[in-house]
């Protein structure tokens, strides 16, 4: 099997945004995914949502499985993982530009953890002041360019979200909108919704993937967390006012992980020899080589067919981060890019103990973490 690489420019994450925007008149959007229309609109991120999940678990979703039946995915991006869809989504932009090439990876001789904005492995030290997000994301986001245009950006998120790095990063310019649980996430979306004639609301919901990650996608605990995600699209559907849209997608999907899978980098030798850091997580590695030393022939000899294994011009020039790879991103990505095949894991059991145990993981280049719902209806 070939790599699903993504459909940047005409069916990637990176487009949601700026086809909204199209149609609320901001200048420089381009409707790739015929989503211009409505003024006021929610994008609803479900983090975990795969396609290939909704279509094999569909009677746990019956509102999300009927917008599904006659809409096609769209993929997430490449790592796909939370922080570089996320990035995706309020840039508007793909990897190679907006920068966030995965879960964690080297800035300035750190290794950044982009979920949490700290140093990854050992010390969790905040890195804000270090590596200052504006900075490490320096472009305009989607949100900025559609309140220039007048546009009301609400962004309506966890509340422990607000002034992280990451959304200092890609989520800055939308007035947050701190939240607690799924009722008052409804409620102010649509109350969001109705303050402006031209609203876009960004709206996010994380629990389906944390459910997965602990106990796997499939899992009686995940159908029973993605019934309440339908049950949550539906109530901001039913509330739409005249005129509104909700678009519903995801940041990934997700694939789970048996104890046959796993591949324990630090408990393999071979795996660690001339290595200077090692950042990503299990299912896409990205590997920085000591000067003069070479750890693909190792990485071979170990991995065989379960990963697709390229050099960072490899990986450039295969369209793993998009069409564009800009030279301050490119220097982030590893010397090496290792990305995992069917259910193998790369898991590490000394530096990050908590994820290697989970069960459910996502990263890679396959259609089950790749292809992601893009879901509409309208008010």
């Amino acid at each position: 099997m070939d790599p699903l690489v993504p459909w940047y420019g005409r069916g990637s994450l990176a487009e949601v945004v700026p086809s909204v925007l199209a149609g609320l008149g901001v200048p420089g959007m381009a409707d790739a995914l015929g989503l211009a229309g409505p003024a006021r609109v929610c994008v609803l991120l479900v983090d975990g949502l795969g396609w290939e999940l909704l279509g094999e678990y569909a009677q746990d979703a019956p509102f999300l499985a009927a917008l599904a039946a006659d809409r096609s995915p769209i993929t997430a991006g490449f790592p796909a993982t939370t922080a570089t869809s996320v990035a995706a989504l309020g840039t508007g932009t793909a990897t190679g530009r907006h920068g966030m090439v995965g879960y964690s990876f080297a800035v300035r001789e750190e290794l950044l953890n982009a979920l949490r904005w700290h140093r990854h492995g050992g010390s969790a030290a905040d890195l804000r002041q270090i590596l200052v997000p504006e900075e490490i994301q320096p472009h305009p986001t989607a949100f900025e360019r559609a309140v220039e245009a007048g546009v009301s950006v609400r962004v309506i998120v966890p509340r422990e979200l607000q002034n992280t790095g990451l959304s200092r990063a890609v989520l800055r310019g939308g007035a947050f909108r701190g939240v607690h649980a799924l009722g008052d996430l409804v409620g102010r979306t649509v109350n969001a919704l109705r303050e402006h004639d031209r609203v876009l609301c960004y709206t996010y919901h994380a629990d389906l993937d944390a459910v997965g990650h602990v106990h796997g996608p499939g899992s009686d605990p995940w159908r029973i967390q993605l019934s309440f995600v339908d049950h949550l699209a539906r109530a901001i559907a039913d509330r739409l006012p005249r005129g509104g849209a909700l678009v519903v997608t995801a940041d990934h999907g997700m694939v789970p992980i048996g104890e046959e899978d796993r591949v324990d980098i630090d408990t393999t030798p071979a795996l660690r020899d001339g290595l200077r850091l090692v950042g990503g997580e299990a299912r896409v590695r990205h590997l920085y080589a000591e000067p003069g030393a070479d750890p693909r022939p190792a990485w071979t000899e170990v991995l065989g067919d379960r990963a697709w294994i390229a050099d960072r011009e490899e990986a450039i020039a295969a369209g793993w981060f998009g069409p564009v790879v800009e030279d301050h991103v490119r220097e982030r990505i590893g010397d090496l890019v290792v990305a995992a095949r069917g259910t193998l894991a790369l898991t590490r059991s000394s530096v990050e103990p908590r994820l290697s145990a989970f069960i459910g993981h996502h990263g890679s280049l396959t259609p089950a973490e790749q292809l992601i719902p893009l879901l509409v209806v309208t008010g």
